[in-house]
């Protein structure tokens, strides 16, 4: 299948352009290594740092510290063997987891006129309706400068000059034919990957908060006790506000206005085509304990969903946070020990986070959903420094088969790929990593504000972005390696980037955080920046972290102008059009080492060979649930876990007045029956969200005081 036409002239241009040549690693100066003066691992709030989190990781620019010429990784049935068996009981089953106004009603079909892709089945048969009550027009499609009703009452004018054509279809709320761009694939066609790029953004800061994303919502709360310095405190400080205007519900509030249906037009209006959507797993439920805003966000995740597929945006669902948390950052609900797949509770957090893989999965593999969300990513930058290689590599294995079960596949399109982040190790470490697997993509968040050796020229940022955050090669090692975040920071200045109350360790940040006053120079220097960076990154493509930054309270502007690309893009500091960026490296002096042709082995995308892994790729890998650092070498069977005895949480599905179809019911796979996890009777459980390193009271096997079961909110 080849690419649009106007993906081909760049692919032409780009292969015609570039030799090959070995470029040399990136060194920036003065910049220590972790364990020799750096900051902690908790001086970040995104911790895609490119000091790495290990002491004997090299690299201090790219995350994890690989230079391209070295990135690498690659996906099967586990032999019966691996799994281990819990003592106590017997697990039921896999823990699953939008120049001219139209005014007339545009046949669904136009919107395929410029397309070389084969349409697909969903939506494309459904008869064109008359009119859509809801649009000012009565239209159902249209493009560059049709006017949009938003369900709120409000109007905005479409102004998308890519040939972007969105769809509203009333009598069928799947019709699945609106394009982002002429060059994009609609979404009843296929994504080809290697050759479709994409062009991605984050919706960072929506659905689960951030306080240099949303720095307004934490200052409210700086002398609550304690103050705000991630969601889990942010909401114990809602919780205790009573006073008018206070409450959880403001975090609703915040949702409903942060990122609204126009968001999704612009986006599609910049030239990009997919959006990244973190979620967290309280929008599925919460656990006694936790001070969450239980399943609110959900109702809106259905809602990026609706506005992603009437502007034809296709949709990465990344689950951004787990019970214990992933990585001890902020962003991962709540800043502190890691107790995910670490500790005493890391097996029982972890049973907790593949019910909620589950969950998801079984949502968006239905029919109605597939062409929207066609990647997943199970979890977000999981530390695997402190985690383990080992013990990281059971638990995808274990993700991998429980989706591939569910969703059946075989290839892309016939479920959502399967995202798996690097762990901040780089890409060298994935090579070859699951041979065989299907449908699997390698994720990567480079990042030069957390490294050191910042207080340098502008002109320096631009080449050395095209050295070190190179694709290329671990698309030939792993396969399918994408940069699922990046940002236009070259340094680390920004209202509590590095956390609450924490400063940036760059020298002057006055002149970065006042972004109005900013020359053209420095603007033309982030652009430069942001357009090698996606040049080494466009194969098969990457989002930018993130897509819009929110006012400060006190100064009253966006505070970390560098991670918006909003805001550089109506200031002049981001592409109009991300396509320009493709030749940029070259023009810089740098080449890629080996330009990827955009093919990959057919195992890798459904073909011959795909699901059945190379023996060799499992005989190394630790039974599961795989023995934990920080256990006091307890057997992980006799660690605190979870039994199957509660009914799934299952995710409700969209409502739609006057359609023709319903929404699913919210479960993909009806074979998969399997309950959800629960506390054992008789077992003793600690603090899930900071445990004791001493696991020895808490071993299952032993004489315990029974837990009552925990009820459901």
């Amino acid at each position: 299948m080849e690419p649009h036409t106007e993906e081909r002239d760049y692919q032409a241009e780009l292969n015609g352009a570039r030799d090959g040549g070995v470029h040399t690693p990136l060194v920036l100066p003065d910049t220590p290594r972790f364990g020799e003066g750096s900051p902690s691992l908790q001086d970040s709030t995104r911790n895609s740092f490119l000091v790495p989190p290990t002491p004997e990781a090299s690299h201090p620019f790219l995350t994890g510290g690989a230079s391209e010429e070295k990135l690498d990784g690659g996906g099967g049935t586990r032999p019966a063997s691996r799994r281990r068996r819990w003592p106590l009981l017997v697990l039921a089953g896999a823990v699953a987891v939008v120049v001219i106004v139209l005014a007339v009603v545009l046949p669904v079909t136009l919107v395929h006129k410029h397309s070389s892709h084969s349409a697909g089945s969903s939506g494309a048969s459904a008869a064109s309706p008359t009119s859509n009550p809801e649009s000012p027009t009565g239209a159902v499609s249209g493009g560059n400068g049709t006017v949009i009703k938003m369900e709120n009452g409000q109007t905005f004018t479409y102004v998308n000059n890519f040939g972007g054509v969105w769809v509203d279809d009333p009598a069928n709320p799947f019709n699945n034919s609106a394009r982002a761009q002429s060059y994009t694939p609609s979404l009843d066609e296929e994504w080809v990957w290697g050759q479709d790029l994409i062009r991605g953004v984050n919706l960072g800061g929506w659905l689960i908060t951030e306080p240099f994303i949303v720095p307004a919502l934490y200052e409210k709360y700086q002398n609550a006790s304690p103050p705000a310095v991630d969601e889990w405190t942010l909401s114990e400080a809602m919780l205790n506000d009573t006073s008018p205007g206070g409450g959880i519900q403001q975090l609703e509030q915040h949702y409903q206005t942060f990122i609204t249906e126009q968001d999704f037009a612009q986006i599609a209006a910049a030239g990009l085509n997919w959006v990244r959507l973190p979620v967290p797993y309280w929008a599925i439920e919460v656990w006694p304990g936790e001070p969450f805003l239980a399943k609110t966000a959900w109702t809106y995740a259905l809602k990026a969903l609706k506005w992603a597929r009437k502007y034809g945006l296709r949709v990465l669902l990344e689950l951004h946070t787990a019970p214990g948390s992933q990585n001890g950052l902020n962003h991962s609900g709540r800043l502190g020990p890691i107790n995910f797949l670490n500790g005493p509770m890391g097996v029982a957090n972890a049973q907790r986070t593949l019910e909620y893989i589950r969950v998801l999965t079984e949502f968006i593999a239905q029919p109605e959903y597939r062409s929207v969300v066609t990647a997943f990513g199970p979890i977000n930058e999981p530390l695997m420094g402190i985690i383990g290689r080992d013990v990281l590599d059971s638990f995808y294995l274990e993700v991998y088969e429980m989706m591939r079960n569910i969703v059946g596949y075989t290839g892309f399109g016939k479920g959502p790929a399967i995202v798996l982040h690097d762990g901040f190790q780089g890409l060298t470490p994935w090579k070859g990593f699951l041979t065989g697997a299907d449908s699997l993509v390698l994720d990567t968040h480079p990042y030069v504000a957390f490294g050191g050796g910042l207080n340098q020229p502008l002109d320096y940022w631009p080449p050395a972005a095209c050295r070190a955050f190179q694709t290329n090669q671990s698309n030939f090692d792993f396969g399918p390696t994408i940069t699922g975040e990046f940002s236009a920071a070259v340094n680390d200045c920004g209202k509590w980037l590095k956390n609450v109350g924490q400063n940036a360790s760059y020298p002057d940040c006055g002149p970065w955080d006042d972004w109005p006053t900013w020359t053209q120079d420095m603007k033309d220097g982030i652009k430069s920046f942001v357009m090698g960076s996606m040049d080494a990154m466009h194969m098969p493509g990457y989002f930018f972290w993130t897509w819009k930054i929110g006012n400060s309270s006190v100064t009253g502007i966006e505070s970390s102008p560098m991670w918006s690309y909003s805001l550089g893009l109506e200031n002049g500091w981001m592409p109009t059009d991300p396509r320009d960026a493709v030749g940029t490296c070259d023009t810089l002096g740098v080449q890629f080492n080996q330009p990827f042709n955009g093919s990959y082995p057919s195992w890798q995308t459904g073909g011959a060979g795909a699901g059945v892994l190379a023996p060799s790729a499992t005989a190394t890998l630790e039974a599961y649930p795989p023995t934990l650092s920080n256990a006091g070498g307890a057997n992980p069977t006799l660690l605190p876990h979870y039994t199957d005895v509660s009914a799934n949480p299952t995710l409700p599905p969209a409502t739609f007045s006057g359609a023709t179809t319903s929404g699913g019911d919210g479960w993909a796979d009806a074979q998969d029956t399997a309950l959800a996890p629960a506390p054992v009777p008789g077992c003793s459980y600690p603090n899930a969200w900071a445990a004791p390193a001493d696991a020895t009271s808490f071993l299952c096997g032993a004489a315990a005081l029974a837990t009552p079961t925990p009820a459901r909110k």
